[in-house]
Order: structure tokens, then sequence, then C-alpha cells
């Protein structure tokens, strides 16, 4: 149920993004919603933080550097050029990087299957950037660079090392805590950067349909960072880092959905190369 439940709110990120992109920078969108989400959690984090060990804080701020700050601007970054439900489905890299990291920093063995996983969701991607076209008319900007899935693709490494070190390294932690510590030691650097570095405040004020696109925002933060983060770390906990990865099989499902409600193209090399992904990360989950 955790699954099927991050599935449906991490696949719904990527219209969101899109939809706030109309309006706001990729550094703004970035921004936003990490602020937003560290303000929903302040409350639980000012209640958890004094009982995180000293030893713990580099983690987490590992931990919410790699796997939600630095994401967060390259999703957007990469959708300002990308369609939605493309930058979905290249998402998918993420159980192919959580096993690359876990083999190569947390001991985590390393077969003849998986590596043909690794191999055929790099393979499967490079069919995505190559063929399959990036969404041309379908993104924010109007215009397409399938290239810009590389920031994706970034984007994913973080989130493997992110998931290796909250299985290893924060065991003990409740969900809850390691969520709300983690967007604590994030979320003040990105909240200054958006009031003082960014035009976020003056575009709220007197750009047409700016608090609809920061509603779509305020959304993303709060479901696909908060709650989503909190449902995450708890399913980290209760099985593996490469179960909780797992996710990424149905969240390019989602994401394409709702480009094809938004009414974005997807052709016959975009299949091919989700199939080819989606094939490498079933070896990596199947494989012993």
């Amino acid at each position: 149920m955790l699954l099927l439940a991050l599935a449906a709110i991490w696949g719904t990120s990527f219209i969101l993004m899109k939809k706030g992109l109309l309006v706001f920078s990729a550094l703004e969108l970035g921004a936003t919603r990490v602020s937003v989400a560290a303000l929903l959690l302040l409350p639980f984090a000012l209640r958890h933080v004094g009982s995180v060990e000293r030893s713990r804080f580099k983690w987490l701020g590992l931990s919410g550097v790699v796997g939600t700050l630095i994401p967060a601007f390259l999703f957007a970054y990469a959708e300002t050029k990308l369609a939605s439900g493309l930058a979905g489905v290249l998402n998918a890299l993420t159980a192919v990087f959580t096993l690359l990291v876990g083999a190569l920093l947390f001991g985590q063995r390393l077969t003849g299957l998986r590596v043909l996983g690794i191999a055929l969701g790099l393979v499967g991607t490079v069919v995505m950037l190559l063929l399959g076209g990036s969404g041309g008319t379908d993104t924010p900007t109007g215009e397409g660079n399938a290239w810009y899935g590389i920031y994706i693709l970034i984007a994913t490494i973080g989130y493997g090392v992110s998931v290796n070190v909250i299985k290893h390294k924060l065991g003990g932690m409740t969900p809850m805590a390691v969520t709300a510590v983690l967007l604590l030691l994030i979320g003040g650097p990105a909240l200054a950067y958006l009031l003082l570095g960014t035009g976020f405040l003056h575009k709220l004020a007197t750009v047409p349909g700016a608090w609809t696109a920061f509603g779509y925002i305020a959304l993303l933060a709060t479901m696909s960072t908060a709650v989503a983060m909190v449902l995450f770390n708890k399913l980290i906990q209760q099985s593996t880092a490469l179960f909780a990865s797992s996710s990424t099989y149905l969240i390019p499902v989602v994401a394409l959905a709702w480009g094809a409600l938004d009414g974005e193209a997807f052709n016959l090399w975009h299949l091919l190369g989700m199939g080819v992904i989606l094939a490498g990360v079933l070896i990596i989950h199947r494989a012993k």
C-alpha cells in the first residue's frame, strides 16, 4: 500500500512541476518546493531535533542535499525543455543507481544479472535521449531538448545515495524524524535564497496566474516532498533500499497518464526506451 501511494503521489509530481514552471523559473520552483515542505514539517523538526545524535547530522545533511535539495532544482530545470511524462520515465533510473551506489559504497552484492539490469537501464536512457525526443512544444518553454534528461540522470544518482544513507546510516530514527530534521537543515538556505535571491515575491504580486502556479508548487511540496518523504523513509526502514526504490515501476505509468491528459505526445521510441529501462529495473529486483 505504501508503494502504491508513493507511485501515485510521485507520478503526479511531474505534471505539477510543469504547471508551476508556466510562471516561475526552475530555481524559484525548486526553492519554493523545499521551503514550503520544510515549513510544513517545522513543528515536527523542532520536536525531534534535540534527540538526534550529533554524529547523525552529517548523514541527514548529506541525504537532504543530494536526495532532496539538488534534485528539486535539477528536475525543475529538466522539465523546462522536457515533457513531464518523459521526466517521469527517466525517474525510473532511481532503482538502477540505488543498487549501483549500494554496491560501490555500502557493500551490497553486485551479481552478473544485476550488472545486466544496470546496463539495460542505461541503454534505455540513451534510447530515450537520442531517439525519443523531448516533448517539443509540450514543455513549459514551448521548446524541447532531450539532453535535458541528463539533469534527471544526475538527480537519480543523488536519490540512490540518499536511499542508501537513510537505510544504512539513519536506522533507528522514526521516518518523521528523518524527514523533518532533514528538511530543517536544507529548508533555511532554500527559503533565504527564495526570498532574497529570486523574483518570487514580485511575481506573486504582479504576474497573472502566479498564485495558481504557486498553488501547484505548494501541492507538490506538501504531497511529493513532505508527505511522500515520510512514507518513503518508512518504507526504507520496513524493507530494503532496493525494494523501496521499486516504486519506479509505477511512477512512469502515472506520469505518462497525466502527460497524456495534458496533451503530451508519446511515440514508439519513448515506449521502447521505457520498456528497456523497466526491464533493467525488473532484472535488478529479481536478481539474487
